[in-house]
């Protein structure tokens, strides 16, 4: 990868598994540009996946489910148009319909990934990703061996998973071949930290923090009067009514976490913007392998990468990140993730 000196001094990179990558500790999310954020726009899409490869992003989470493929679509596009290595993680398992444990199947599995081997027009799947499977998948060995089978087949070169619970993370790593978990870990959902993060540690297994903005929350731009797309999630499942409530503001009630936020711009360090305190927390954690906050604009790809370049927070900031976190959120999210 050829960086210029200002473009080098931004990006840090960190060992994926066991995986032999080194990928950005500031990744790109495509959940934004394939769909369900409101309106975006192909063109501006574009230029912010190009922008991210020029500040050193080498690590793309997508999904089959984001667009439609859409998501994944831009990305193959993306890869045609440079020159440099990236690795892209994408996600199976969503497009189930009833979404159950039995769907999690060699049939739909092995279509699932013909799928996204087509959208992304390449032989192989960097990382295949399950996409946040009920509880039971992880309890299911036969699962994990359809996708040995996936990669053996060279369909696969990894594969890792996506969950919405510390249980679940726990159970997916007692598997020898999986490579990644992806959590939600943010300010505001702080619990992986507690346990899993030194577990994962042991087994070499990268995680991937998604969600590390809690939906634009912790970017303190929002207010009471921010109103959001009638196609935005943000919008239509605050309490759960299309998927994990979770996913939506880390599953704090929205008025709630403005206060949060309020309290956390007032320990937010000079010369950062919020999102870049938030992003530069998750990464004082040496178990993270990167963030993957989602962007639409090149703007926001830069202020997100910036992040990186930082020094360490002080341990006074993070000691009152800590105790924000247990005086105002904790009591809502902690034991449900």
């Amino acid at each position: 990868m050829n960086l210029t000196k200002e473009e080098d001094e931004i990006m840090n990179y960190r060992e994926l598994g066991r995986t032999g990558w080194k990928v950005s500790e500031i990744s790109f999310g495509s959940w934004a540009i394939g769909g369900s954020w409101g309106q975006v726009d192909d063109g501006e899409s574009l230029a912010a996946l190009h922008k991210a490869v020029d500040l050193g992003v080498n690590f793309f989470d997508t999904a089959d489910v984001y667009g439609d493929g859409h998501s994944e679509r831009l990305l193959a596009r993306l890869r045609k148009e440079r020159s440099e290595e990236i690795y892209i993680a994408t996600k199976a398992g969503r497009r189930l319909n009833p979404h159950t444990a039995e769907g999690y199947n060699r049939e739909n599995l092995t279509a699932f990934v013909e799928r996204s081997l087509r959208n992304l027009e390449t032989e192989a799947i960097d990382l295949l990703q399950l996409h946040c499977p009920p509880t039971e998948v992880f309890y299911m060995p036969e699962v994990f061996g359809i996708l040995d089978d996936l990669a053996a087949a060279g369909k696969i070169r990894y594969y890792g998973v996506s969950v919405e619970k510390v249980e679940e993370a726990l159970k997916a790593i007692e598997y020898p071949n999986v490579q990644s978990v992806q959590m939600i870990f943010n300010i505001f959902r702080q619990r992986p930290a507690e346990l899993f993060f030194a577990e994962a540690k042991k087994k070499q297994v990268g995680i991937l923090a998604r969600v590390p903005l809690a939906s634009g929350l912790l970017t303190g731009k929002f207010t009471a009067d921010s109103r959001f797309e009638g196609d935005d999630h943000r919008s239509y499942n605050r309490h759960g009514e299309a998927f994990d409530r979770g996913e939506t503001f880390s599953g704090v009630d929205y008025d709630l976490g403005l206060r949060a936020v309020a309290a956390l711009k007032e320990v937010c360090p000079e010369g950062m913007s919020l999102a870049q305190f938030a992003l530069k927390w998750i990464l004082m954690f040496a178990a993270v392998t990167c963030a993957i906050p989602g962007a639409k604009r090149a703007g926001q790809v830069e202020e997100n990468a910036k992040a990186a370049d930082f020094p360490s927070l002080p341990a006074e900031t993070m000691t009152a990140v800590k105790e924000i976190y247990e005086q105002q959120v904790k009591a809502v999210v902690h034991h449900y993730w």
